[in-house]
């Protein structure tokens, strides 16, 4: 259920520390993820041990893969998750930009969409993308993703303020 033929979304591993530690201490990322200090690898392993399961830990993180030669791309997580009300926040990160434009995020949304309708039996999921991003506001409202508030000079990053839209979408 959650791989095509091109990429695959699967559970954190241990051999993942490595590339977690990248994306996670990428002060490039910093701006989205609301990061303020590195991660150690050995939080980062504690972490993937002590993953456990969406609905005691109200969160998944899973790894994107692709396919062909099983590269680690990035991660999507579904946190915040509120099964009484049926609701999740999504987030994606394609970690390099040479792997961006290609697509990927696509698929991982369809395929997390439909994970979210068939088996989590979510009714609604949300997004929070920085005014300034344009490519993630494109790729949520193509999925259907409604702007339904703006969060102003929400985040702060290198001395500026960001705005930052709320996008939500009805499954």
């Amino acid at each position: 259920m959650l791989e095509d033929d091109v990429i695959q979304l699967r559970a954190l591993e241990k051999s993942d520390v490595d590339a977690l530690f990248l994306w996670e201490n990428n002060p490039e990322h910093w701006k989205v993820s609301h990061t303020i200090s590195p991660y150690s690898r050995q939080a980062l392993s504690l972490y993937i041990e002590s993953a456990g399961d969406i609905y005691s830990d109200k969160q998944l993180r899973l790894i994107i893969c692709r396919k062909e030669d099983q590269k680690a791309l990035g991660c999507l997580d579904l946190f915040d998750c509120d099964f009484k009300n049926k609701r999740a926040g999504i987030g994606i990160l394609i970690a390099d930009k040479i792997d961006r434009g290609k697509g990927v995020a696509s698929r991982c949304l369809s395929l997390t969409l439909n994970y979210c309708r068939e088996v989590l039996g979510l009714h609604q999921v949300y997004c929070n993308i920085l005014a300034d991003n344009a490519e993630s506001l494109q790729l949520f409202k193509k999925f259907g993703f409604e702007k339904i508030g703006l969060k102003k000079e929400w985040t702060h990053f290198r001395g500026a303020f960001y705005d930052e839209w709320l996008l939500q979408k009805i499954l």
